[in-house]
């Protein structure tokens, strides 16, 4: 346990040093972010049907898809996948410890440090110096607030195991980009990056929200604008945490049996 431990450290210190990254990303998160509201305003001011979600809120879970953007797995571990191109993988399949664990430890770094950098700039900026009606709103209560806290926890653990797939697959292709596409592409649109989840057809809702990705962004922010009350938290949690082990279990037999015939490119 000490030694995974020490991969997440060094690795989360080692990505807190990427600050220009950090800020030329808040920048266009913010840039995306102000389009898309804009868009949202001219829809919500054309409209006079009922909306599953407020203005305010659907605004929030804008802002918040932004904010987190870091943390979803559209992408894998760019390091590992040069490591298989390169044939220095073999290296790490000398390490005395779990090749998959230490890949799933790399991913929590690789999800949560460059989050911290980003969403904590786009959080100061939508909640206090947007003006009223572009920005986020607070959550409604305290415990609307440990809601998004728990579930996004949950999200965490889905989004390292989906990273972990997408670096094993690179052993297969060896280049890795097409797998990368396809599930950026997967990913944004079924998790409600591009659309919030609830402004979906009811038939296409019901199917998006049995997939994991509904737990990346769509569970966490319906948790802090209120929409889910926080007595259905272990309904949530556990769907998010049964995925994750379905994701991490597959990770492991799809490595393992890879490992078993794998060819060392390079050298």
């Amino acid at each position: 346990m000490r030694a995974y431990l020490s991969i997440i450290k060094i690795r989360f210190i080692l990505l807190l040093q990427y600050r220009m990254a950090a800020i030329a990303g808040v920048c266009t998160q913010f840039f995306f972010g102000m389009v898309r509201v804009m868009v949202f305003y001219a829809f919500y001011s054309a409209t006079t049907n009922e909306t599953p979600l407020t203005y305010s809120q659907a605004i929030t879970y804008i802002w918040m898809g932004q904010a987190l953007f870091s943390m979803v797995p559209w992408n894998g571990d760019s390091e590992i996948q040069n490591l298989i191109r390169t044939g220095n993988i073999s290296y790490e399949l000398l390490r005395p410890i779990n090749l998959y664990d230490q890949w799933f430890c790399r991913a929590f770094a690789l999800r949560t440090a460059p989050t911290i950098l980003r969403a904590i700039p786009m959080f100061t900026i939508t909640l206090f110096l947007l003006p009223k009606g572009y920005g986020m709103m607070f959550p409604p209560t305290f415990s609307a607030f440990v809601g998004w806290i728990i579930t996004i926890f949950g999200a965490l653990m889905i989004s390292c195991t989906i990273t972990n797939i997408i670096n094993i697959c690179t052993l297969w292709s060896i280049s890795g980009d097409g797998i990368t596409r396809l599930l950026s592409a997967i990913v944004t649109f079924s998790s409600g990056m591009i659309v919030p989840l609830p402004l979906f057809p009811d038939w296409l809702k019901k199917i998006l929200e049995l997939l994991p990705f509904s737990g990346l962004i769509d569970i966490p922010i319906k948790f802090y604008i209120g929409d889910i009350p926080i007595n259905e938290i272990y309904k949530y949690f556990s769907f998010q945490i049964a995925w994750a082990i379905i994701l991490y279990v597959f990770g492991q037999w799809l490595l393992n049996r890879k490992l078993k015939d794998i060819i060392v490119q390079g050298g």
